[in-house]
């Protein structure tokens, strides 16, 4: 079974070689002292969220931290082209559902969008508080799935802003049962942002699809079944890594 993975700062990586002592302190270093237990010996990974992974064995297991020698460390390189996720904001923790599973099938990006048709609203305190929401969840999703490299959680974006970032991306993709061409039939760009479109549950409107649609994105459909915005995404997701990473 692979090792659990921990985030940690940035600093308690940098510049650490192979036979370094590093203390794993703070929540990460209780969760794995005292919910997970783990004893002098076993074997960790560390990752810092921005590419450097570490692989580490327990010297010294105390109440709430672990004292560790790191075995190894690589820099893991950013994909490219990166994959963006925009996911209409969706009531039920859809959304939440949605980005859990795009974390661990490697979205490099999650946008939160406020679409015409969102039933949830995020106003004043309550978008801080979805915002950090998004964060902790995209945090679980990263260590669950052992990634070196965890996902930006943008602002939440008005149609206005998501229609200005179509237009710098590479390919913009906007999900539409009502599209004629398959996404498995997309060619992706060597590098830059694939922006991949999901509507909530209403639906993306009209005019919401024809303001992307001349900021140059194309609709594309999964298939002749209609997902709900906790899925569309993930499986988007799935069919473009099959295309371009899980190679």
């Amino acid at each position: 079974m692979t090792a659990p993975l921990f985030l940690v700062d940035p600093e308690l990586l940098d510049g650490a070689g192979v036979g370094a002592t590093v203390r794993l302190t703070g929540p990460e270093g209780r969760h794995a002292a005292t919910v997970r237990r783990i004893g002098v010996g076993e074997q960790v990974l560390l990752a810092d969220g921005t590419g450097t992974r570490a692989t580490a064995v327990v010297q010294d297991a105390g109440h709430d931290e672990l004292t560790l020698r790191l075995e190894a460390v690589e820099a893991v390189a950013a994909p490219d082209p990166r994959f963006v996720l925009v996911q209409a904001l969706a009531k039920g923790d859809r959304d939440e559902q949605a980005i859990e599973s795009a974390t661990e099938l490697g979205v490099d990006e999650v946008v939160p969008w406020q679409a015409g048709r969102s039933i949830v609203v995020w106003r004043a305190d309550r978008a801080a508080k979805a915002h950090r929401k998004w964060e902790s969840v995209v945090h679980a999703a990263t260590k669950q799935s052992r990634r070196p490299l965890a996902p930006v959680v943008a602002p939440l974006e008005s149609t206005r802003a998501l229609t200005a970032r179509l237009r710098d991306a590479a390919l913009a993709l906007v999900l539409h049962e009502d599209a004629g061409a398959p996404l498995a039939g997309v060619a992706l760009p060597a590098a830059g942002d694939v922006v991949l479109v999901v509507g909530p549950e209403g639906g993306i409107s009209p005019e919401e699809l024809a303001a992307f649609e001349e900021a140059g994105a194309v609709a594309v459909r999964l298939g002749d079944s209609v997902l709900r915005s906790s899925s569309a995404g993930p499986a988007a997701l799935a069919v473009l890594s099959a295309a371009g990473r899980w190679r």
